[in-house]
């Protein structure tokens, strides 16, 4: 059997279904040092925000938050445009 060599730039991942379908959370926490990043995923139990439950914390090299800004950015970018074409 062939392997299917990844294309150049291309990363393949795998993920189990259970991680695969994801969680809903409404708060995120950010933290750093001089060498990491973390940040810390909740969902907000409650409306006035008293009380939530840490459902992820990932901790990152300083290099990977640009990466996350700019394709967050770029995300947005497209969903307005196509929010403004509908």
């Amino acid at each position: 059997m062939d392997q299917q060599q990844p294309v150049q730039g291309q990363v393949q991942i795998k993920a189990d279904e259970r991680k695969l379908q994801g969680q809903y959370s409404n708060l995120v926490m950010i933290h750093h040092n001089l060498e990491e990043f973390t940040l810390n995923f909740y969902l907000n139990i409650f409306p006035n925000g008293a009380q939530g439950k840490l459902l992820n914390s990932t901790i990152v090299s300083p290099a990977t938050p640009k990466r996350i800004w700019r394709a967050l950015g770029e995300n947005l970018a497209r969903y307005e445009g196509a929010i403004r074409n509908n």
